[in-house]
């Protein structure tokens, strides 16, 4: 019925458009909106940012009967781990085993590697969830998704944060946010900060916060059409990392976005509640062997999906 390749350039546009809508009719489905309100031509930024940072790293299901692209899955290999990242099947085909040999796939690379598959997936999707424990995946961590509303006029309510230690990352602070990230949950991604750092694309912005003169957290954050996001994020301090959060949030006025906070840090939730989160969906971290032990705070997002 289908079989299993590795996308090529000239895929984007179609899985742009397998994106789009599988996602948006899964959604809709269950009684919530869209995630992607623009065109399918938004959701390009998945293969392009994805073929930039890790080339060659999507797997596709390419329907036997007419060569249509019916399902997709990124991975994103590091020295750490390696990240599961968006997975995607045509509804037309549910129940055809599309993302359960795409992730046979992936778990095949992975253990050639002996490395641990991470991925963070949404607590709604109870079918998406079930693929995963089916094969040894375990939740570590639960993240709640708050979106805030960001005036117009700029400006968010007013909370004493230690925002005057914040400033804008430089490539020359990679190697320090790489070390925090490796002390903070083992994790190493330095070709990721480097990549949002120098923004080729203009879609990204960072910070970091200093104590003392050394980096003790960094947070990045997306505005574009299919994807308006703060993080991802790490650091050692609920107000530092609210400190971050409310920065970059102040670059977005007159958006609404969106946020993966853990929910096992209370202080940090109650900063966000003050700042006007809201509660809108659930995830959960997950991994397939060793779960990273996190010993600060971490801050996942879904672009680019590398946790």
């Amino acid at each position: 019925m289908f079989k299993i390749h590795t996308a090529k350039p000239e895929d984007a546009a179609a899985l742009a458009s397998l994106i789009h809508s599988s996602t948006n009719m899964w959604y809709e489905s269950h009684g919530r909106e869209k995630i992607f309100l623009g065109p399918a031509e938004d959701c390009r930024l998945f293969p392009e940012v994805y073929e930039d940072l890790d080339p060659g790293c999507c797997l596709v299901a390419q329907s036997e009967a007419d060569g249509s692209l019916i399902g997709s899955c990124f991975y994103h290999p590091r020295k750490t781990h390696i990240s599961l990242g968006i997975m995607n099947a045509s509804s037309q085909f549910a129940g055809a085993g599309i993302a359960s040999a795409l992730l046979d796939d992936i778990v095949g690379i992975a253990e050639d590697r002996d490395l641990p598959v991470r991925l963070v997936s949404s607590a709604l999707n109870l079918d998406s969830f079930s693929l995963y424990s089916r094969r040894f995946f375990h939740p570590y961590a639960v993240y709640q998704d708050m979106f805030f509303r960001v005036p117009e006029e700029g400006g968010l309510p007013l909370i004493d944060l230690p925002t005057e230690r914040v400033r804008p990352a430089t490539l020359d602070d990679v190697r320090d946010i790489d070390r925090l990230e490796q002390e903070i949950w083992q994790t190493s991604r330095e070709r990721d900060w480097r990549y949002m750092i120098e923004n080729t694309r203009g879609y990204w912005h960072c910070s970091v916060i200093e104590r003392k003169g050394e980096i003790t957290g960094a947070m990045a954050s997306i505005g574009h059409p299919a994807s308006n996001m703060i993080g991802p994020g790490v650091g050692t301090s609920s107000t530092e990392i609210a400190a971050l959060i409310a920065t970059e949030l102040s670059l977005y006025p007159g958006r609404a976005p969106v946020a993966l906070i853990p929910s096992n840090n209370p202080k940090l939730v109650a900063i966000m509640y003050a700042l006007g989160g809201r509660n809108c969906e659930l995830h959960l971290a997950q991994s397939l062997n060793q779960a990273p032990i996190i010993d600060g705070i971490v801050m996942p997002t879904f672009m680019p999906e590398t946790c």
